[in-house]
């Protein structure tokens, strides 16, 4: 992914002024009574408000959090609290606009992600500062989004661009994506490191409590049957069927694995790594037999127990397929989820 240095126009440069809501409501006291005074509200034509109030008239207000402040202050912002900045260019005359803002931008999914990663700013193509960044960032085609983060001096470092319509699913995986291989560079990552390698800790401990369960269980197996116990499960494996049974059966949910997986990851060529990922930003990675129907993987996700997870399905991206109820009796071989792929769920 590459980044580029983009200095900011002039007219950018040269003013601030803070606006961080729609008015201020100002309480006073005289004599002991309580008045009210009128919120004062911006006049029409401040530049800050253009953008945020045009958008909300024409699709609402569920919509990621717009910063109603100059793109410089956004920058502060972004800065202050350690985060990248999310860059929309509305361009009100283009076709795809409408179902871009309808579809994508103002659903839940992306307004979570949104507010909770990201300094988002917003503006319109064709007048004010958001005229003199597209005349900047020269976008080839809209809608048009960019991933920003300051740079040394007076200029900023575009992390990403994203040009044409995407779906809240894609745009999700994009700006996950970038946060991760980007936003380590710019100290904005740090936290959501950190957490990410206390959970891949966390899974690696249930993965290993569960493969040595399951290890046990096999060596009694062999020693009721008069065997020698062996070191390593081999003739455990379970098909398709017979493996959602067995979670119904009561084998613990959390860090649930296929067995004979456990005992080969990372040294058997028949072995996918899936990395799931979930709508409010959580990574799973599990191991699975190439042999393995797209079912399994179903199988896996039903298994955690995650709340707010009712009908999904999976979808791949770049390029995009969906891997719902027609794809459940492909194996991973044949669906080229291997040796290792990176699959979204999507809500339905």
């Amino acid at each position: 992914m590459a980044r580029r240095l983009v200095s900011l126009p002039r007219c950018i440069l040269g003013g601030f002024s803070r606006a961080v809501s729609h008015g201020i409501d100002l309480m006073s006291s005289i004599g002991g009574r309580r008045y009210h005074t009128p919120p004062l509200l911006p006049p029409p034509v401040q530049e800050e408000w253009v953008f945020l109030t045009n958008f909300e008239h024409q699709f609402g207000s569920t919509h990621p959090f717009f910063y109603a402040c100059h793109f410089t202050e956004a920058l502060k912002i972004a800065e202050d609290e350690k985060k990248l900045v999310f860059m929309y260019l509305h361009s009100r005359d283009h076709p795809f606009t409408g179902s871009f803002c309808r579809e994508t931008l103002c659903t839940e999914l992306v307004a979570q992600f949104l507010d909770a990663n990201f300094v988002s700013w917003g503006g319109v193509a064709d007048r004010g500062e958001g005229l003199h960044m597209a005349a900047t960032l020269r976008p080839a085609s809209f809608p048009f989004c960019a991933v920003i983060a300051p740079a040394a001096g007076d200029s900023i470092t575009v992390l990403q661009q994203i040009e044409g319509p995407v779906t809240p699913a894609e745009l999700v995986e994009i700006l996950q994506r970038t946060m991760e291989e980007q936003g380590v560079a710019f100290g904005s990552s740090k936290a959501y490191e950190e957490e990410k390698r206390r959970e891949d800790r966390r899974l690696r401990e249930e993965q290993n409590a569960a493969y040595h369960a399951s290890l046990k269980l096999d060596q009694e197996k062999e020693r009721l049957k008069g065997l020698t116990p062996v070191a390593a499960p081999t003739s455990s494996r379970l098909n398709n069927s017979e493996r959602p049974s067995k979670v119904m059966e009561g084998i613990p949910s959390r860090g649930y694995q296929h067995p004979e997986i456990n005992a080969i990851k990372g040294t058997d060529p028949q072995v996918s790594q899936i990395l799931i990922r979930f709508p409010n930003g959580e990574r799973r990675e599990q191991s699975f037999s190439t042999s393995d129907k797209i079912q399994s993987i179903y199988g896996y996700i039903d298994s955690l127990g995650l709340p707010g997870i009712g009908n999904y399905r999976l979808v791949s991206n770049f390029p995009r397929k969906v891997y719902g109820a027609d794809q459940m009796n492909m194996t991973l071989k044949d669906a080229g989820l291997q040796p290792r792929a990176s699959l979204f769920l999507e809500v339905m």
